[in-house]
């Protein structure tokens, strides 16, 4: 049986008090009312359908390490890029709905590198930027607070079971466009190559969505997917996101819990249909 692992945060970033010359994007002392997390992403933040369960994105997960009333608004779609979210409407719809105080975590990369696709492809230092560059406008111009997260890592090793980057440039464009527009970055591609490097190839079997035949009657024969995760790594992926915006002060503490918590597979849920 494939051994089981929680990230664990230190009490120190759990108890860390926000301090004069907080950043501009530090979530205030007392909101009007407790914020929403719009997710626009891929197919590895999305909330799948029940009839493929074990299959979860971490924007399905991430409620579950959310308190004080913070809720998550999960858009992301699966095969989705920057340019390709926008272009079907599901950034404007995005912005008909945020309202000020919420937060909007932007994450794209894996589809964006698809350059025989016309319809998704950006090159990372010029129109990947341009098309982020418009979800930040789109949030701040509706008084939110956006957020960038660079894509989280496939699962992929060296030889000698060292967790290997595979998004070229896109993570390094969100990181400099994020220092530009002076906007909060969650570096999940760094955060989780540090992840799977803990686990190695063999422990990160039971973060991704892998299953013998059998194993799973919605995959009677079997899935070895290296991208996408089963409901265990969309919990650890989440709980990145979660204390990393607990860190940068986007969240209050009281908005984030169970950081330090074993939270069970079982208490990420499937909706009947895909919400997107």
């Amino acid at each position: 049986m494939l051994r089981r692992s929680f990230i664990t945060v230190s009490a120190t970033a759990l108890a860390a008090p926000l301090l004069a010359g907080a950043p501009a994007w530090a979530a205030p002392s007392r909101p009007d009312r407790a914020p929403r997390l719009f997710v626009a992403g891929d197919s590895t933040a999305s909330t799948y359908a029940a009839h493929e369960a074990p299959r979860a994105g971490w924007g399905q997960a991430l409620g579950l390490f959310l308190g004080g009333g913070a809720t998550v608004d999960n858009r992301a779609l699966s095969g989705a890029s920057s340019k390709s979210f926008a272009d079907l409407g599901l950034l404007d719809g995005v912005l008909a709905d945020i309202r000020p105080g919420d937060h909007l975590l932007v994450s794209f990369g894996h589809n964006d590198s698809k350059s025989d696709d016309p319809a998704r492809y950006t090159e990372p230092w010029s129109t990947y930027q341009e098309q982020l560059t418009a979800y930040l406008d789109g949030a701040r111009e509706r008084g939110a607070r956006p957020v960038l997260v660079t894509s989280v890592e496939r699962r992929r090793f060296t030889a000698d079971g060292t967790p290997r980057e595979s998004h070229g440039d896109y993570p390094a464009a969100m990181r400099a466009l994020a220092e530009r527009e002076g906007v909060p970055l969650v570096d999940l591609t760094a955060l989780s190559l540090e992840l799977w490097g803990g686990l190695g190839p063999e422990g990160t079997k039971g973060h991704f969505l892998w299953s013998e035949p059998g194993g799973h009657p919605n995959y009677p024969d079997g899935v070895q997917d290296n991208t996408h995760f089963q409901a265990h790594g969309a919990i650890e992926v989440a709980r990145l996101v979660a204390a990393e915006l607990k860190r940068l002060r986007v969240l209050a503490p009281r908005h984030v819990r169970r950081l330090g918590d074993a939270v069970p597979d079982s208490e990420v849920t499937w909706p009947d249909q895909r919400p997107v």
